[in-house]
Formats: C-alpha cells, structure tokens, sequence
C-alpha cells in the first residue's frame, strides 16, 4: 500500500511540474528586451514637400555595425537610397536620391541589436510635391517582408512528448519497484 501510495504521489509531482512548465510556455509573454526605435527623420507618418538628403531610424541603444540595411522603397516601387547604411551608435542611417513621385516612400530596416539579435520594421513619410530625381532599380519586396519569429508549436509539441515521457518513466519504475517487494 505505501508503494501505491509513492507512486501516485510520484506522478502527481511529476505531472504538476510538466503541467505547469507547459502552462509557462504557452502563456509567456513576447519579451522585448532587443533594440527599439524611438524616432526617424523623416518622422513617421511624416508629410515632406521636398526631397530629404538622408534618412535615419534612431533605435534606444547602439546598434551593431554589422549586416545593417536601410531601404526606401517609393511609391513606384523602386528604391531611392544612395549608397549603403551607415550605423553610428544607435542611429541607422542612408542617403537618398532626389525624389521623384509623390506619395508614400518606406523605409525598410533590418539590424542587429547589441544583444546580438535582429530586429526589422518599417517607417514611412509622405512626399506631397514630386520631384525630378532618378529612381533606382526596381525593389524586391519579398526580401522587405517581415518575420514575427519563430513558431510556437514546435514548443508545444516537446513540452507534450516530456509530459508523456516523465509519465511513462514513472508508469515503468512503479512496475519494477512493484515486482522487487
């Protein structure tokens, strides 16, 4: 009797760690402990009546230098950036061509925190009177997409297979230390 009893207790453990380790992975806030924008020039949302010579995203820590990228991608759906990003401390910034059509222009950022992580998003203005500048070649906006991370199932799935494992490791030893007394 004091054997069931040490087994039923055993699982109980078992399975209330498991339970609430499963619990803690599903509910689990996303942390946002990596680098964050605090402003852009042009500002978000902005409206511009003429071309700007450069665009910066401004992030709350230092960045690191490297893989850094900026794009502006217009209205037309070509890029209008000049040359590669620049990263000076927490500031990611490039320099644009004259711009051309009016309307809404984007600016893509993709860089590495200084924990070591990526961090990506978008930033917009609008131009409101067109300019005569040159576009430059016509952008891929499936590289410009974002990506929230990965998914969350596959955590799912193992703190599953623990669960049942711990179980069946208890079920088994209950069965031996039952057979020996």
């Amino acid at each position: 009797m004091r054997s069931s009893r040490m087994i039923t207790t055993a699982v109980a453990v078992v399975a209330g760690v498991l339970c609430s380790a499963l619990f803690g992975v599903v509910t689990a806030p996303e942390a946002h402990a990596h680098s964050q924008v605090v402003s852009s020039d042009p500002d978000d949302g902005a409206r511009v009546e003429s071309s700007p010579a450069r665009a910066t995203v401004t992030f709350n820590e230092p960045l690191q230098e490297a893989f850094a990228v900026l794009t502006v991608v217009g209205p037309d759906g070509n890029y209008w950036q000049d040359g590669d990003a620049v990263v000076d401390g927490p500031r990611l910034s490039v320099g644009l061509r004259e711009l051309g059509p009016t309307g809404t222009y984007t600016l893509n950022y993709r860089v590495t925190s200084a924990d070591g992580h990526p961090v990506d998003g978008q930033r917009s203005f609008e131009l409101t009177v067109a300019g005569s500048g040159t576009p430059g070649p016509v952008a891929d906006t499936a590289a410009d997409s974002g990506d929230d991370g990965p998914p969350l199932w596959p955590f799912i799935v193992v703190a599953v297979l623990v669960l049942v494992g711990g179980l069946g490791v208890v079920v088994v030893l209950s069965r031996r230390s039952g057979r020996s007394v």
